[in-house]
């Protein structure tokens, strides 16, 4: 896909309501935005952008982890907005299964379903990035987000294509649900 410009934004959070947050919570969003080819027209097979969104995965989630440095993946999701002259569906279209299986493979792996949010838009706008712990949905800790602004993107016939990770879940989670130790058990094996 043609990319117009690629944005990574880093977001480190080192304390929370004056307490020390140990470690750091790292949020990372990689955005490339690319050309939307059906601008402005309906097309009914939407499959190549599932397929293009392999070669768009690699190369979002490989900056996605290099800005995650040193730490490792633990949440991630995925988001994208379109263009007021496209269709939502083409922002799904590119975070399909394909998109899906590349964030994992990059995150190291990950067995849970990946959050994401989509919306049609134009220049200025705001998107919040939905997170979850990557090997099991229902862990409450990891449930954030991670809000970007996009100051002059997706023009009308563009997408921004997003990814992010995170490399824990919220500072000082102290609300109960599924732990990881338990939706994954102590080995870590799922």
């Amino acid at each position: 896909m043609e990319i117009r410009k690629m944005m990574t934004f880093v977001e480190d959070t080192r304390s929370e309501a004056g307490v020390d947050v140990d470690p750091v919570l790292r949020k990372v969003a990689v955005v490339a935005v690319v050309k939307n080819d059906y601008a402005g027209r309906h097309v009914q097979d939407l499959s190549p952008y599932y397929e293009a969104s392999v070669e768009l995965g690699q190369e979002i989630s490989a900056l996605a982890v290099e800005q995650m440095q040193p730490y490792t993946v633990m949440s991630y999701g995925k988001a994208a907005i379109v263009g007021l002259d496209g269709e939502q569906e083409h922002g799904v279209a590119l975070l399909t299964t394909p998109y899906g299986n590349v964030l994992r493979e990059a995150a190291g792996g990950g067995s849970a379903w990946i959050s994401s949010a989509t919306k049609r838009a134009q220049p200025g706008a705001s998107i919040d990035i939905p997170l979850a712990y990557k090997d099991a949905l229902y862990v409450r800790s990891h449930y954030d987000a991670m809000s970007v602004t996009l100051h002059d993107a997706p023009l009308a016939d563009e997408i921004a294509v997003i990814c992010c990770f995170a490399n824990r879940g919220r500072p000082h989670h102290r609300v109960g649900g599924l732990s990881i130790e338990d939706a994954v058990g102590e080995d870590g094996l799922t």
